[in-house]
């Protein structure tokens, strides 16, 4: 490592940060495959195997071994880090917004063993969200190895972030577009030449690796007609319908079981685990069919292939669409693309296998069916329309299958817009407290001081309107803030911190209204930069000229994370 750091520090300036970039990707590339590997492997070695010998043989390896690594899983997720758990991307977007890219180095660790414990042992979920996160926090961590400050790395997250998706379903496009819609959410970001070249890197790694086979092998899709594009808005608004239903019921239990405060944080995944081998069990025990277990890429496959019976793909559909709730939502580490990308897909095929009892379809009109689905329910779930176009299309190499997808796209986003505003990862970080408040200042120090704090301000603060003790705690516990401003009858009243609500919510007793430091909508980051040292909670409250109405809310590290940003 002093080696590498001694030739960058020697190097050019204006090259520094590209060949920063090949390090970074080629190590959070690295790794992505890694996990890849050894998830795979575990799979292969045991559920494969299993099923190759008695029905009880299977039920009683396949218990035992997804129980164990269940447990394993929620001691490591609620022992050495909490945060490692889910799919990952949630936190890799609030690295990335909040805390300038600078990641901590054991959730990387955790995720990657917690990850193949948890996908490999048999728990429905997917590899792409640990993969990334994996992926840009190694690369976050080598960057500060190499010399970067903490305020320096989100270049660094977000190229880890890249080279990890494209590593991890070889699939170079669909993580550029990925990095753009969904972590960065700008076009003409300064980032956007490093994100193209860590894709491409990562891509690369699995070519000398792996080969430059597509992830799903396809039979030519030729002599593709016409008639299958009726059926497409149908696919698209069933494939995406099951996605909004997952994310709805998997938020939903996901609360609910957070309030138990009765049951042990690392028994959850236990309980998903179980629950994900009764469905599992049960399906196997009807069709001989193990794709509810894991990625579930070798039943998909087969439908992709038109070599899987199309009357049992209904059946795959729900019991994969119920393991995923289980899995995500009793808190499993391993994230949502490829249980997504299997329920649209078995949608589409089962759809298809259907309809071809009254139309004549033909075996490439299944496939663009069912790669319609794959997309649809991707899409509606992440909300990132090109991003689940392309990872369909460079997951199979057929370019007959982009028109279908394309019209089943513009159907899935309709459907998601109208089923609510934010996509699976923001609604879990607005869920959890941490609602994402994206600051984009200009691009130099002066046009930054004559700045309207307008700019950087949250309009969206979590006002208090009663100061009732149990109430002030049910506040605290939904929202991670330190200090929350009160308002009565209209009127900025100050602020409440959150230490004085939870020490009311067990004393009964209603706490003290601290004085607030206010500021103007219209006033400059100049003008409110010596405000902050008005107040010692470092929080400026943004009121209405006149009416004193709450308007938003700044934070001192809302100030210094939005200039650290330009100085970047």
């Amino acid at each position: 490592m002093k080696t590498l750091l001694a030739l960058l520090q020697k190097a050019p300036e204006q090259i520094r940060p590209w060949i920063q970039t090949v390090v970074l990707s080629l190590s959070a590339a690295l790794s992505a495959v890694g996990f890849l590997f050894f998830t795979n492997f575990l799979f292969t070695k045991t559920y494969e195997v299993f099923a190759g010998r008695s029905p009880f043989y299977f039920a009683a390896a396949s218990f035992g071994l997804i129980m164990l690594t269940s447990l394993i899983v929620g001691l490591l997720l609620n022992v050495l880090s909490p945060d490692a758990a889910g799919s990952g991307i949630p936190q890799v977007k609030s690295a990335y917004w909040k805390d300038l890219g600078h990641m901590n180095f054991r959730p990387v660790l955790v995720k990657f063993a917690a990850g193949v414990l948890s996908i490999g042992g048999g728990n429905s979920l997917g590899r792409e969200g640990p993969s990334v996160f994996i992926g840009s926090g190694i690369s976050s961590n080598l960057a500060g190895a190499l010399g970067e400050s903490r305020r320096e790395k989100r270049g660094a997250s977000v190229v880890g972030a890249s080279a990890g998706l494209a590593a991890a379903f070889n699939t170079p496009l669909a993580a550029i577009t990925f990095a753009i819609e969904e972590i960065i959410g700008d076009l003409n970001s300064r980032f956007l030449g490093r994100v193209v070249l860590a894709s491409t890197l990562g891509a690369l790694v699995v070519y000398a690796i792996l080969g430059r086979q597509p992830a799903f092998s396809l039979p030519a899709v030729d002599n593709v007609g016409w008639l299958h594009l009726l059926l497409v808005p149908l696919v698209a608004a069933v494939a995406s319908g099951a996605g909004v239903l997952f994310q709805r019921l998997t938020l939903g239990i996901r609360d609910r079981l957070k309030k138990l405060k009765h049951v042990p944080r690392w028994a959850l995944p236990v309980a998903g685990g179980f629950l994900t081998w009764v469905v599992g069990i049960t399906v196997f025990l009807i069709t001989g069919k193990i794709g509810v277990f894991g990625l579930g890429y070798q039943d998909l496959s087969a439908a992709l292939n038109n070599v899987f019976p199309w009357q049992i793909a209904g059946l795959m559909v729900a019991a994969k669409l119920l393991a995923t709730i289980i899995g995500y939502s009793f808190g499993g580490c391993g994230g949502i693309f490829a249980p997504s990308l299997f329920i649209g897909g078995m949608s589409g095929y089962f759809i298809a296998g259907l309809a071809s009892i009254w139309l004549p379809l033909n075996p490439a009109g299944h496939i663009v069916l069912a790669a319609v689905g794959m997309s649809a329910c991707l899409g509606a779930i992440v909300r990132a329309p090109l991003t689940s176009m392309l990872i369909v299309f460079e997951m199979t190499h057929q370019f007959a299958l982009v028109p279908g997808l394309m019209l089943g796209m513009i159907i899935s986003h309709a459907m998601a817009r109208l089923a609510g505003t934010l996509n699976f990862y923001d609604e879990i970080l607005v869920r959890d407290g941490h609602e994402l408040h994206k600051i984009r200042p200009p691009l130099d120090l002066h046009s930054w001081q004559n700045h309207p704090v307008s700019a950087i301000a949250n309009f969206k603060p979590v006002v208090l309107r009663t100061l009732d003790p149990a109430e002030l705690g049910r506040t605290a516990e939904r929202h991670v803030y330190n200090y929350f401003p009160m308002e009565i009858d209209g009127r900025l009243a100050g602020i409440v911190s959150r230490k004085q609500m939870l020490e009311a919510a067990q004393t009964g007793l209603a706490p003290e209204v601290l004085a607030a430091a206010t500021c103007f909508p219209g006033q400059t980051v100049r003008e409110v930069g010596d405000k902050f040292m008005e107040t010692p909670s470092n929080v400026l409250i943004v009121i209405e000229p006149g009416t004193q109405a709450i308007r938003g809310i700044i934070t001192l590290h809302d100030l210094i994370r939005a200039q650290a940003a330009i100085q970047a």
